[in-house]
């Protein structure tokens, strides 16, 4: 199913509906595909902290941008 910008605004909850139902809504923007409308699915794999640790290292000067770089950020090159 394809709708448009303006009727996606006025039937987003029914919209919504079909796409949890398993229907596939494609919002379109001048008559082209935009946007899937999908249903939420819950992350099932639980985060796990440190998965990491020790495999990651950060450089003493991280936060010490040269001047050369910063100049070139904002066209100064």
């Amino acid at each position: 199913m394809q709708v448009n910008m303006h009727e996606a605004k006025s039937n987003l909850s029914a919209l919504a509906e079909k796409a949890r139902q398993g229907e596939i809504v494609v919002i379109a923007k001048a008559g082209k595909p935009f946007v899937d409308l999908l249903p939420h699915k819950d992350n099932h794999i639980p985060r796990k902290p440190g998965r990491f640790k020790g495999q990651i290292q950060i450089a003493d000067d991280f936060d010490q941008t040269p001047l050369s770089v910063i100049d070139e950020f904002e066209g100064q090159s």
